[in-house]
C-alpha cells in the first residue's frame, strides 16, 4: 500500500496526537525543574528590562504568551507553549496537512504497509538537512523512537506513541522499518519530534538535558537561538529549510503577566499575535485599525468530570468522593440540569457551540451526537423525577439526601485562572440547586485543583482538552490502563474504567486499514462516555485570536477554512506568515507592560512555588 507525497513548495498552504495509549505521569525531576524556573523568574525581577530580548524589527513575528515553557527538551516537554515551539524546530515523521488535517509527508516522504499491518516502511525525504548542514537520515527517527522505547525519561512526553513498537530499524540511510506487536491505526499520527542522532547520541541523561546549547539543531523552519527564562524565547529562520525559508527571519515568544497585558501590547504594536482571547477582548479589538481578529471553530472542549469513586489499577480505593456519585442516575440527572445553550450565550457571548460528544464538531469524521432516548437534554422536571424515583428525598431546606442518607452537598473545583470556567461554575451552582443539590463552589489555583484531582478529594472538577485530528490520545486517557498505578500518579482527568469502552478502544486502534469502521468504533466510545456521565463536555468554545495586520499580511489557519493560528498541529501559521509591506515587527515593551510583568514576578516570589504547582496542574488545561 504505497503512499507518496511530492515536495511542498515554499509557503504552500499545505502543510497529533500521541497514538497507542494513555500518557505517562511526569517524573519528579521535571517538577524540580519547575522550581528552578520559579527561582529564575524571581531573580528576573531585578532587571525587567531584560524582557526586551532580541531587538525586533520588521522581520520579526512576536507572539504574546503567559505560560512559561516546562522545558526545551522535546522528550520531556508537555505544555502547549513548549510543544508549539518544538513543532517549529523539529519535523515529525508524518505531519498534518494545514488545510485538511490529513496526513502528509515530513521527515518521511512516502510509506508502505505490509498486508497484516505489522510492518511499516518509511522512505526518508531525499536531500533534507538539519540546521547545521548534516543530512537527515533514517538513523534519526530510529534513534528517536528507540530512545523512547528504552529510556523512561525519553518516554516522558510521547512514550505511548511507541508502546506498541517491537523494533525500529534504519535499513539504510533512506529507509526506516517499524515492526509492531499489534496493528495500530495511528501510524500516520506519529507527531513526536524527530531529533538529530548526531547531537542527541552524546546526551548522557535525557531527564537532565535542557537542550539549551544554542543554536539548537533542528529540521524545522526555525531554530531556537535564545531563551531568557520567563521573559522570552527567540527562534531564527532556517534559510535552508526544505519547504523554503520562512519570510519572517525571527520568531519571538514573549511572556506577559496576563491576557489583559497581552491585549494592551497588541494594541500598541508591541506584539504581532495574541491568542486565547475572551469574547469581550475579541469584540473590543474587532474593527481596530491594524488589527485582525480570527474567530476559529473550537478544537478544545470544556467540561467537568464527576468522581465516581477512585481506584488504582489494582482496585485500591482512595479519595473521598461523595458516595452517591457512584449512582449513574444521579450523574445523568446532573447533566440534565445544565442548560448548555445558557452557557454558550452567557459565558461565551455566542462564540461557542453546545457540546454533544467528546470530540468537537470540527472533526466531522469522528463527531458524534446522541439521538432519541439516549439524549440527556436540559430538562429540570425530568431530572427531578428521576431522582424522586431513585429515592433521593428532598429536605426542608430544598437539599436532597441519597437513599443511604447522605446529604447531596458536592464540592466543585474550578480553575481561578479561567474566566469562562469561573462564570460557568456560578451558573452550575444555580442550576444544580434546581434539582436539590447544594454546591460548594471552590474557585482555586490550578495547583490546588490538580492536587484535589490527584488525591481524588473532589466531587466535580472542571477540565478541558485540545483534540487533535487523530483523537486517540484523548480517548486513551479514559481506558482502565490509565487509572493510577498508585494514588497520586494520575494520567488523565477522570477515574473512569469501563470494559465496553476498553474493548472499543482496542478495536479502533486495530482498525488501521478501515478508517470508516474505526470512526464508528470511536463514535461508540463517545456514546459510552456520554451515557456513564463521568466525563462530561458542555461546550466547544471558539478559538479567539488577533494579530497585527500592519505587521502580518497573511497567516495560514489550520484547518482551512475556519481554523486556528495558535496551537496548530504543525507550524503553518508561522512558517507561511508573510510580513506586511512596510510593517514594523513587535517592538520593545512599554513601561506599563514591564510593570505588569514585575508585578507578576512579585506574586510568584510571594506565592512560594506557584510554578511548581502549575506544572502539576498541566494535566489537561495547559497540555496540548
Amino acid at each position: 500500500m504505497p503512499t507518496a507525497f511530492p515536495p511542498i513548495p515554499a509557503r504552500s498552504s499545505r502543510p497529533s496526537r500521541r497514538p497507542g495509549g494513555p500518557g505517562r505521569p511526569r517524573p519528579a525531576a521535571l517538577r524540580g525543574a519547575a522550581a528552578a524556573a520559579a527561582l529564575a523568574l524571581a531573580a528576573g525581577a531585578a532587571a525587567p528590562a531584560a524582557a526586551d530580548a532580541a531587538s525586533p524589527e520588521g522581520d520579526t513575528l512576536t507572539v504574546a504568551i503567559s505560560q512559561p515553557v516546562d522545558t526545551l527538551n522535546p522528550f520531556l516537554a508537555q505544555l502547549l507553549i513548549s510543544t508549539s515551539i518544538h513543532k517549529s524546530v523539529y519535523e515529525p515523521l508524518v505531519a498534518y496537512d494545514a488545510e485538511t488535517n490529513e496526513p502528509t509527508g515530513a521527515v518521511a516522504e512516502s510509506w508502505e504497509t505490509s498486508e497484516d499491518g505489522l510492518t511499516w516502511t518509511f522512505t526518508i525525504r531525499e536531500g533534507m538537512t538539519w540546521s547545521d548542514g548534516e543530512p537527515v537520515t533514517a538513523e534519526d527517527p530510529a534513534f528517536t523512537y528507540t530512545a523512547m522505547m528504552e529510556d523512561e525519561e525519553a518516554a516522558t512526553a510521547n512514550g505511548n506513541a511507541v508502546a506498541n513498537f517491537e523494533t525500529v530499524t534504519a535499513v539504510d540511510d533512506s529507509t526506516l522499518r517499524i515492526e509492531l506487536e499489534e496493528p495500530q491505526a495511528t501510524m500516520l499520527s506519529l507527531d513526536a519530534p524527530i531529533v538529530p542522532e548526531h547531537v542527541w547520541s552524546e546526551v548522557d541523561d535525557f531527564g537532565d538535558f535542557t537542550n539549551e546549547d544554542f543554536p539548537v539543531v533542528g529540521s524545522g523552519p526555525f531554530t531556537i537561538t535564545g531563551h531568557e527564562p520567563n521573559q522570552s524565547i527567540t527562534l531564527e529562520a532556517d534559510p535552508d529549510y526544505w519547504r523554503g525559508a520562512p519570510e519572517f527571519e525571527r520568531l519571538v515568544f514573549r511572556y506577559f503577566a496576563d491576557k489583559d497585558a497581552e491585549v494592551e501590547a497588541l494594541r500598541k504594536g508591541e506584539v504581532s499575535l495574541v491568542a486565547g482571547l475572551t469574547p469581550a477582548q475579541a469584540d473590543s479589538l474587532e474593527g481596530q485599525e491594524g488589527i485582525s481578529v480570527n474567530n476559529a471553530t473550537g478544537k478544545r472542549f470544556q467540561g467537568f468530570t464527576i468522581n465516581p469513586g477512585a481506584e488504582t489499577q489494582d482496585g485500591e480505593e482512595f479519595g473521598d468522593g461523595h458516595p452517591a456519585l457512584q449512582d449513574k442516575t444521579l450523574r445523568q440527572a446532573i447533566m440534565m440540569a445544565i442548560d448548555k445553550d445558557e452557557l454558550v450565550e452567557k459565558v461565551y457571548g455566542g462564540y461557542a457551540e453546545p457540546a454533544e460528544g467528546y470530540i468537537p464538531a470540527r472533526y466531522d469524521r469522528y463527531y458524534w451526537e446522541p439521538e432519541g432516548e439516549e439524549r440527556l437534554d436540559f430538562d429540570v422536571d425530568a431530572a427531578n423525577a428521576m431522582l424522586d424515583e431513585a429515592g433521593y428525598e428532598t429536605g426542608d431546606d430544598g437539599v436532597r439526601t441519597s437513599p443511604d442518607g447522605d446529604r447531596l452537598e458536592l464540592r466543585m473545583h474550578v480553575h481561578n485562572d479561567r474566566p469562562d470556567y469561573v462564570a460557568m461554575g456560578k451558573i452550575f451552582v444555580e442550576r444544580l440547586a434546581d434539582i436539590g443539590i447544594e454546591v460548594d463552589n471552590q474557585t482555586v489555583d490550578p495547583g490546588v485543583l490538580s492536587d484535589a484531582l490527584y488525591s481524588a478529594e473532589y466531587d466535580l472538577i472542571w477540565t478541558g482538552w485540545s483534540v487533535n485530528p487523530d483523537p486517540d490520545y484523548v480517548l486513551g486517557i479514559h481506558t482502565c490502563d490509565a487509572l493510577p498505578e498508585e494514588p497520586g500518579t494520575m494520567r488523565g482527568d477522570a477515574y473512569f474504567c469501563n470494559e465496553e469502552y476498553d474493548e472499543l478502544y482496542d478495536k479502533q486502534l486495530a482498525a488501521w486499514d478501515d478508517p470508516d469502521q474505526r470512526a464508528e468504533y470511536i463514535k461508540q466510545m463517545q456514546a459510552v462516555l456520554y451515557d456513564e456521565a463521568v466525563v462530561n463536555v458542555v461546550t466547544y468554545a471558539n478559538t479567539m485570536e488577533a494579530y497585527r495586520s500592519d505587521q502580518i499580511s497573511s497567516m495560514q489557519v489550520q484547518p482551512d477554512p475556519g481554523g486556528n493560528l495558535w496551537g496548530q498541529d504543525g507550524h503553518w501559521s508561522f512558517s507561511t506568515a508573510v510580513p506586511a509591506e512596510g510593517g514594523q515587527g513587535g517592538g520593545s515593551l512599554s513601561g506599563g507592560v514591564i510593570a505588569a510583568i514585575a508585578a507578576a514576578i512579585a506574586v510568584v516570589a510571594g506565592g512560594g512555588g506557584f510554578l511548581v504547582w502549575r506544572r502539576r496542574a498541566a494535566t489537561a488545561e495547559d497540555r496540548e
